[in-house]
Order: structure tokens, then C-alpha cells, then sequence
């Protein structure tokens, strides 16, 4: 009779976490069949080389961070970033290409520089790789080092690892065709940094 008990009171104990396993999402890592999709869908988004998108951003690097409405805008290789601070009233632009930035309103004088990543870590202390944030918040690999894609039921980008960061695609604007990311969270070592895309904007 224990032996009969106990083996009820483990079933019992399974059931949640068998009803956590059947609600999980599906993830399919890269195959043929999904490279193949995410080469089309890349395609697609690559020709669209006008958009905007605008949200709520918040970066940590683990000792510090913020949290700023964030407004994107790019048009073929220049992009123009403004975040806005609403906690401490601080506004910034940063914008440029591949090969230059320029940052306002961290000091009284614009500042310039070859990498946007570099330029806003030393004078905000925001760990945000601008370059590679160009094709990541669409769910694109950026150009350069290999990347490593798994995918969610629907062929779309679940969790994307290049550059030595793990970007993750926690929700999609569904009505959009190819769909665009609304939740994109980047990890690298300490480093966090949360997009919370409230409307795409697309020419």
C-alpha cells in the first residue's frame, strides 16, 4: 500500500511540470529548412532600408544601468538614435554609419568618433552594440562573425548568439509580414540590454 501511495504522490507531483513542458514554447535549432527561411526573410527586411521604430530601452551592465524611450530611425547605412531619459531628463543623439558617430548631449559639444559602441560607453557608460543592433532588432545575423540561430514554431528567430552576444526574441508584431521583433533582450558576460519596441514604422 506505501508503494502504491507513493507512486500516486510522485505522478501528482510530475503533473505541473509536465503542464509547464506542454505550454513551452517549440524551438527548432537552425537546419536547411530554417537557414533557408531566415536567408528569404533577411532578404526581404534587408531591401526595406527606411524604418523606424520607437519603445522603451533599459541597459545594466551589472553594477549600473538606465532606462530610456528610445526612437530609431535609419535610412540605408545612417542611423539616428535619440533616448530620452525620463528619470534624470537626460536626452542624447547619437548618429552615423558603419564608419563614424556622432553623440549630443553628453557634454556641451557634440562628440565624434569612429565607433558608436566605444563613443557611448565612454560617455554615458551604455553598453549597446549600435552596429550590430542595426540587424539584431529586426531579427537579422549582422554581417561579420558566424552566428547561431534557433528558431520558434514559426520559423522566426527565438534566440540569435553572435559577436559574443545572446540576443532573445521574447515576442513578435504577428501582423507584419516578414514579422518583426517586439521584445529583443541582449546578454553579454554582465551586460544587459531590453527593447521593448512599441511600433514599427517601415517605407
Amino acid at each position: 500500500m506505501r508503494s502504491y501511495r507513493g507512486h500516486w504522490r510522485s505522478a501528482l507531483l510530475l503533473l505541473p511540470l509536465l503542464a509547464l513542458a506542454a505550454c513551452a514554447p517549440q524551438r527548432i535549432r537552425q537546419d536547411d529548412a530554417t537557414l533557408g527561411a531566415q536567408s528569404a526573410r533577411e532578404a526581404a527586411l534587408l531591401a526595406q532600408t527606411h524604418w523606424q521604430l520607437s519603445g522603451r530601452i533599459a541597459v545594466s551592465n551589472g553594477d549600473d544601468g538606465g532606462n530610456a524611450d528610445v526612437e530609431w530611425q535609419q535610412q540605408r547605412d545612417r542611423y539616428d538614435l535619440r533616448l530620452r531619459a525620463p528619470v534624470t531628463g537626460k536626452n542624447w543623439r547619437l548618429h552615423g554609419d558603419a564608419r563614424s558617430a556622432t553623440l549630443e548631449g553628453a557634454r556641451e559639444q557634440a562628440l565624434h568618433g569612429s565607433n558608436a559602441a566605444e563613443l557611448l560607453a565612454r560617455e554615458v557608460n551604455w553598453q549597446l552594440p549600435v552596429n550590430e543592433l542595426e540587424y539584431w532588432v529586426r531579427g537579422l545575423r549582422a554581417p561579420g562573425p558566424r552566428a547561431e540561430l534557433v528558431f520558434d514554431a514559426q520559423q522566426r528567430p527565438a534566440t540569435l548568439q553572435q559577436s559574443g552576444w545572446t540576443i532573445e526574441y521574447r515576442d513578435y508584431f504577428s501582423d507584419r509580414e516578414p514579422a518583426l521583433p517586439r521584445k529583443v533582450f541582449a546578454t553579454k558576460g554582465k551586460h544587459r540590454v531590453r527593447l521593448f519596441i512599441e511600433s514599427w514604422q517601415v517605407q
